[in-house]
């Protein structure tokens, strides 16, 4: 019996023994399997991805793009771009038209002068000892406020710098000095972030060319001071590297808004549409044809700040109705669906676009826009980046014709003129000659004699402190050359969405 028992033991034993084995076996398997399986390698080679051994290709973790600082998240979408009314003045320029934009970002609020006076500081620090000229272009032109038969030397002198001001929205910057703030914006922002990333170390020392500027990092040709560069597994190469557009820290450029993309957020559709079905249009940035707010608790406030009649910028002294006697401070009125403040009233903004009659019918139907210049970077005779001795900016040049070649979607870099001004859609084909034909739109619109049109004008929308209701409507157009400047006129910056069109829903 003491036999059977001791046999018995053994082979008990030796079945756990082996049941151990097996569960362990079987678990290390699991283990391994799940390990091989955590690797990220490509789908399409299976090489590991980020391995120094297989020759250092990198996929960096990446969500979604950030939001710059100020801007707003515009989700896209199909909406019906301009007029939805009778036309009181016949200028039939904004005719009804579907289109799509693609989801983008824009600023909460116009560009204030407190921050259009830190752009000016900036420049005149880096570039006012030996460069004057550049801190001379960028300052507004504050004798947009004077009127012949009016008192307003007060904000001639005051509008800009003083501290009451400062945030009000900045005006007298015409449509070149605020595309120049938004490259300014740009380099700043992403030179920030570079240095929230722990790769760049503060340098308040930069002058004249040496000064950060996103393309010129970008290119190689901006140091800096390098706290600790980002790791680099190229194989064949010096184990560290500078930021890449692949790494997605930089944003992308801070941009003026086209016209489909300023009305698009203007309108705000996205608070009247329920299951893709639009249960209201829109006239103005809210809903309904009053300009005074139904809310009890605000009846009858006006929702944005415009000139009411002749005479009547604000109402009378004690209940100043729309809170300001010319531009308000940013943020004063309600914001809209897409949380935008001052889409109608406060200033007018410069859009993208240049100016014709008929854009929308002629525009594509996505991301609809006239003023396309298709332009290359500029290179030396070595194929080396040409630098701006000035303001160590890349140089950009039209793209040659050359180089163009035989393409299907353009002939030529500059586009501003196709279908509405230039050979194809010159009115008498037969007066046209080889010396006209890069003549832009002087012969079909006779700039300076029959009409204001030519490639330098600039489309601005929404109404000003001094505009009546009309001008309110996002779908309203107007346009002034690109060079000139107003006391109605401000701009916001827009930029593009990478990616997920929906906001990381």
């Amino acid at each position: 019996m003491s036999g059977i028992l001791v046999t018995f033991a053994a082979n008990f034993s030796w079945i756990m023994v082996r049941k151990t084995f097996l569960f362990v076996s079987t678990l290390l398997s699991v283990l391994l399997v799940s390990i091989s399986c955590s690797k990220d390698v490509s789908e399409t080679t299976g090489w590991e991805y980020n391995n120094m051994k297989n020759g250092g290709f990198q996929k960096v973790d990446f969500v979604e793009q950030d939001t710059g600082p100020g801007l707003v998240f515009i989700e896209g979408g199909t909406f019906t771009m301009g007029a939805n009314y009778d036309d009181p003045i016949y200028e039939r320029n904004a005719p009804g038209r579907r289109v799509t934009v693609r989801s983008f970002y824009m600023d909460e609020n116009e560009v204030r002068n407190l921050d259009y006076l830190e752009y000016l500081y900036w420049l005149h620090r880096v570039f006012g000892a030996d460069h004057p000229e550049v801190y001379q272009k960028a300052l507004p032109d504050t004798l947009v406020w004077r009127e012949r038969l009016a008192y307003n030397e007060p904000l001639v002198e005051l509008y800009l710098r003083h501290p009451a001001y400062r945030d009000y929205p900045v005006v007298g910057v015409s449509w070149l000095q605020a595309n120049d703030y938004c490259a300014w914006r740009t380099d700043r922002v992403n030179e920030k972030r570079l240095i929230d990333a722990g790769i760049l170390e503060p340098d308040p020392d930069q002058t004249n060319e040496a000064n950060f500027s996103t393309e010129a990092y970008l290119a190689g040709q901006y140091e800096g001071i390098v706290r600790k560069n980002l790791e680099d597994l190229d194989p064949n190469g010096s184990g560290k590297r500078r930021a890449r557009v692949e790494d997605g820290i930089l944003l992308p450029r801070y941009r003026l808004p086209t016209e489909a993309e300023w009305e698009y957020a203007a309108v705000a559709l996205i608070g009247n549409t329920e299951y893709e079905r639009i249960t209201d249009r829109r006239m103005y940035p809210w809903n309904g044809t009053p300009l005074r707010a139904n809310d009890k608790e605000y009846f009858g406030v006006f929702l944005a700040n415009f000139k009411r009649g002749r005479g009547d910028y604000a109402g009378v002294a004690g209940d100043l109705n729309d809170a300001a006697i010319g531009p308000a401070p940013v943020g004063t009125h309600w914001a809209n669906d897409f949380g935008l403040f001052n889409m109608a009233g406060n200033v007018s903004e410069w859009v993208e676009d240049v100016y014709r009659p008929m854009s929308h019918y002629d525009v594509e139907d996505l991301a609809p826009f006239r003023g396309n210049v298709f332009l290359k970077k500029k290179t030396d005779e070595e194929g080396n980046y040409v630098f701006n001795d000035t303001t160590g900016r890349v140089e950009y040049e039209p793209q040659p014709i050359e180089e163009i070649g035989n393409r299907q979607n353009y002939r030529k870099a500059d586009n501003i003129n196709y279908l509405d001004g230039d050979f194809q859609s010159a009115l008498d084909k037969n007066e046209w000659t080889k010396e006209k034909e890069d003549s832009h739109s002087s012969t079909m619109y006779a700039y300076g004699k029959s009409s204001m049109i030519n490639d330098k004008v600039r489309v601005y929308k929404g109404g000003s402190w001094r505009d009546s209701p009309y001008y309110l409507m996002p779908s309203t157009r107007r346009y002034l050359e690109e060079s000139l400047s107003t006391n109605y006129i401000g701009f916001r910056c827009a930029m593009d969405r990478t990616g997920d069109m929906m906001g990381g829903k």
